[in-house]
């Protein structure tokens, strides 16, 4: 095969950009503050196999999944997917992460004018976009509970057809829409996900236009074969060997113990093998994370290691084998509670496997970095009419992750105040949550010295304050509450987090993970994690 290194460069950022506007419609024309503002959404191309040839840099816990959920929707349906289909899904044991995010499937076919002989041979490829709703049902606001069981969690969607040749299947989206709490904001943030869909199928239609099915499926190839050769590379560069690492999560929620992750990564010439035994098993609360999770945080911490200019694509992975024993916290078999495996497991799966990195690599590999979302949901029923949102009385369900500090790197301090890692949203701007919800921010600012001591200094955590004006419910799934995030080279670890009540004069300390009731005037106020330091203190 001839490698052209210029069309290759040319088809990559064609591919990305593709992808890149399929997340700008579906920000540009979702409903909820949680996808608009903070665009916690991703956007991803598919080749005919399902193989993912292209991703736009959105949020990492979701890109290295979705290849799951292609493929769910491949499995269940196969050569009965058409032109005009959409495939929607969330089940976290079928190619989904957990509840909130919905996942859409596109099938991309040529045009019926091009089509040489039949549907098998006129498939370009698949595009595929996931969003986080703010609520799908479940025993809380937001859907983000400290569960027993998924069931707890929200509303289960089997890969189903919501698009039949473009037809709106009504039933199941009446279905959708009578079990979650905000079924206006959902219905437009769904509608955004279609047209995004719609928007990412045309662009890969008028690529073949342009170029050619032939060429634009060869160059899907190259690209992957691409992205392969150069992660062996980056393998081969590493010394042979086996590196270990453990850490934990601090509870599941439930009052259990701390929940230890392990990791062996094994080097040999230019393949890995990733093995997770002697993690903790499945667990009571909702920290357990499916496979695809634990795959995902493979996938980006590999990548990481990655030149900026390498694609991002299914080649990454082809070489790195992942072991992860089923009935474990990173491999949880259904029906086990899932919220928190895709927002703070995934978190604490990096960690690890960054310290056992850092054995092998220790000049690409920064210190910890908070090592958490800081979920937090708020949820219950509008006191008055907000502008945009809906009557009073109905419903409303805020959720929002807080960033925190980054780990030291090995040559300067990691960065204050920021989300890393497996998430990459934006915060949701003060104007905008108070615009749409009863709720107002009395303090938004840098938690000063709470980064790692070292030569190089973590980053610092935040403050926010935010005050309940009705009375509401609300439920945190958080890490490093107990233990902050680790030090490397003999830095210091980072402070750990702090929830809070303020309730008149008292301040109610709160668990990182649970649910509580909280009344009008209550401030709720979250102190989110600093960052490792790297190398000792000079003198």
């Amino acid at each position: 095969m001839n490698y052209d290194p210029i069309k290759l460069e040319i088809f990559k950022n064609l591919f990305a950009a593709a992808a890149e506007e399929m997340g700008t419609v579906l920000r540009r024309s979702s409903y909820s503050p949680n996808i608009k503002e903070r665009r916690d959404f991703s956007c991803a191309l598919f080749d005919a196999r399902g193989r993912m040839v292209a991703q736009a840099a959105h949020i990492p816990v979701h890109l290295g999944a979705m290849p799951l959920s292609v493929a769910a929707a491949i499995e269940k349906f196969g050569g009965d997917l058409g032109s005009g289909d959409l495939v929607m899904l969330n089940d976290p044991f079928r190619g989904g992460t957990h509840l909130p995010d919905i996942t859409m499937v596109s099938p991309v076919f040529l045009p019926s004018s091009a089509r040489q002989a039949g549907p098998t041979g006129s498939l370009l490829g698949f595009v595929a976009s996931r969003a986080h709703h703010a609520d799908v049902g479940g025993m809380t606001p937001g859907s983000m509970p400290v569960a027993r069981e998924i069931y707890q969690e929200g509303l289960i969607i089997p890969p189903v057809k919501l698009l039949r040749r473009d037809q709106m299947q009504t039933d199941i989206l009446d279905l959708v829409l009578a079990n979650v709490r905000t079924p206006q904001e959902r219905l437009g943030d769904l509608q955004a996900q279609i047209a995004a869909n719609r928007r990412g199928a045309g662009r890969l239609v008028e690529l073949v236009a342009r170029y050619g099915p032939e060429e634009v499926n060869e160059v899907m190839g190259q690209l992957l074969a691409y992205t392969e050769r150069t992660t062996r590379r980056l393998l081969e560069s590493l010394p042979n060997g086996t590196y270990r690492f453990e850490d934990h999560l601090d509870d599941d929620g439930l009052g259990g113990a701390p929940v230890p992750i392990r990791v062996a990564v094994s080097i040999h010439r230019d393949r890995a093998t990733v093995d997770f035994s002697g993690s903790a098993p499945q667990q009571a609360g909702s920290v357990n994370a499916v496979f695809a999770i634990t795959l995902s945080a493979v996938y980006y911490v590999f990548r990481c290691l990655l030149g900026l200019d390498v694609p991002n694509n299914a080649g990454c992975l082809a070489p790195i084998a992942v072991l992860a024993p089923p009935g474990t916290v990173v491999n949880a078999l259904p029906p086990a509670p899932v919220a928190g495996g895709n927002v703070e497991t995934s978190q604490r799966i990096v960690d690890v496997l960054l310290g056992a990195l850092a054995q092998a690599c220790p000049e690409k590999v920064p210190a910890a970095s908070q090592g958490t979302m800081n979920n937090v949901t708020i949820g219950g029923a509008l006191p008055r009419c907000p502008r945009g949102t809906g009557e009073a009385g109905a419903g409303f369900a805020y959720y929002e992750t807080i960033g925190g500090g980054m780990g030291a790197r090995p040559d300067r301090d990691g960065p204050s105040a920021i989300h890393s890692h497996m998430t990459n949203t934006l915060n949701t701007p003060v104007e905008a949550l108070e615009y749409a919800y009863p709720l107002r921010v009395q303090r938004y600012a840098v938690r000063a010295g709470s980064g790692g001591a070292g030569r190089f200094r973590g980053g610092d955590g935040i403050v926010r304050a935010i005050e309940v004006l009705t009375d509401c419910q609300v439920t945190l799934l958080s890490e490093r509450r107990g233990q902050g995030p680790y030090g490397l080279r003999g830095g210091g670890s980072g402070q750990p987090g702090e929830n809070r009540i303020l309730r008149g004069e008292a301040e109610i300390p709160l668990p990182g993970k649970g649910t509580v009731d909280l009344k009008k005037g209550d401030v709720l106020v979250i102190r989110t994690p600093g960052g490792g330091g790297y190398g000792p203190v000079e003198a």
